[in-house]
């Protein structure tokens, strides 16, 4: 590689915010593979275990997760392939359904709640957490002016 690129891309925040997120989900799927789940299952099992119902709808995942319905779906199917979520009719709408975690699901749930947090200490360690917290203030104004 040509020594202005590698300048370029050394003073880039953008390309240090993709390669950071790229690492970072090779270290969140090393410590999701003992339940084989990536990232996105990962989140949506957290976020169903800390749902009062337990219940979610989809578009309500995708849409909070910044994912499409698309990328949802194929998570849905593959975590009711692992026999970790149900989905059921929802009753206040036929057409749509709601999803629930089944007994498996919640003791996954569990394991990667506890795995996130463990990852989040680790952040907070390494970085501090005041600047952890400026950071991310920082990530939320950028993904607001670009309309995300």
């Amino acid at each position: 590689m040509s020594m202005r690129i590698e300048a370029f891309l050394k003073e880039s925040p953008m390309f240090a915010v993709s390669r950071a997120a790229r690492r970072f989900e090779g270290l969140a799927a090393k410590v999701l593979e003992a339940d084989r789940l990536n990232f996105l299952e990962g989140l949506v099992l957290a976020s169903l275990y800390f749902e009062q119902s337990r219940e979610a709808k989809p578009s309500q995942l995708a849409e909070t997760f910044g994912t499409t319905r698309g990328n949802m779906s194929h998570c849905i199917s593959s975590l009711e392939g692992k026999g970790l979520l149900e989905r059921k009719i929802d009753p206040e709408d036929a057409r749509g359904f709601l999803l629930a975690l089944k007994p498996a699901g919640k003791k996954a749930a569990v394991r990667v709640i506890g795995e996130f947090d463990e990852l989040q200490r680790e952040f907070e360690k390494e970085i501090g957490k005041s600047a952890l917290a400026e950071m991310l203030k920082s990530l939320r104004k950028l993904e607001k002016r670009t309309g995300k």
